[in-house]
């Protein structure tokens, strides 16, 4: 595709996938992108990855490696399903208390009824609400993960400020997103998947492709790995780092509050 990734901060704030929208639009454009996946949210992401996006969310657990003790707290941000809560709570052996913020209703509702249904509701609370605009006292969590959720956001560099804002000093910020793909010949191949067949197959399996095609042109849009790296830096994180899986088709970007 010709279209170029954006590079800072600003260029995702008027990008709805490759159309370019005003200021302030995007944000009810792509909560109504997910009013419409939210049922079907695991699914989409099995689309969109192959089904690996559930052993990149194992090891973005791992990496975190939650400490097996009470007090522990985490903030989810873009997590309405509870995907990565949930990991993170059983990998403490139950000790960590997850909040699940994402400012789409829709989402979170598919989370506290798998909350409700996995016995998790003690570990885990959910809040409706802004990653721009976070509803927490200064250093609040001893970590802020994200997934496949901070393209969505139109002002990213805002959501990392907060993310920073609210971590405790010591807290780490980790987060997983689709990125460039590095290796050759693999990324002609995952353009080719994700541009023709995935947008058909969320048609077929919801009647509605317009979503997926938001979805994967949004990837399309997104910063490289070292870029968003740069802009971790610029929030005031320090030891950034990222490591790519699947050949860049996603990368795990870490830093720290020290």
């Amino acid at each position: 595709m010709s279209v170029e990734r954006t590079t800072a901060a600003g260029g995702m704030e008027t990008s709805y996938g490759f159309k370019k929208v005003g200021p302030g639009d995007k944000q009810p454009l792509v909560n109504d992108v997910f009013h419409k996946v939210a049922n079907r949210y695991d699914l989409m992401n099995d689309l969109m990855s192959a089904g690996l996006h559930r052993l990149w969310k194992d090891a973005m657990v791992t990496w975190l490696n939650p400490p097996k003790r009470p007090g522990w707290k985490v903030l989810d941000v873009a997590g309405g399903t509870g995907d990565i809560a949930f990991r993170i709570v059983d990998s403490s052996h139950g000790n960590a208390h997850a909040t699940v913020l994402d400012i789409n209703g829709s989402m979170l509702a598919v989370g506290r009824d798998r909350a409700e249904k996995k016995g998790l509701s003690g570990n885990t609370d959910f809040v409706e609400a802004n990653a721009e605009e976070l509803p927490f006292s200064d250093n609040t969590f001893d970590a802020y993960t994200i997934a496949f959720g901070i393209r969505n956001v139109p002002r990213i560099d805002v959501a990392l400020t907060e993310a920073f804002r609210v971590l405790k000093p010591g807290g780490r910020f980790l987060c997983l997103e689709f990125s460039e793909v590095e290796m050759p010949l693999l990324d002609k191949v995952y353009e080719a998947w994700s541009f023709n067949a995935i947008p058909q197959i969320g048609k077929m399996v919801t009647g509605d492709g317009e979503p997926y095609s938001y979805l994967v042109e949004s990837i399309r849009k997104f910063p490289n790995q070292q870029n968003f790296a740069a802009m971790i830096t610029r929030a005031g994180f320090e030891r950034v780092s990222f490591r790519n899986y699947s050949g860049g088709i996603a990368a795990l970007h870490s830093g720290w509050k020290l």
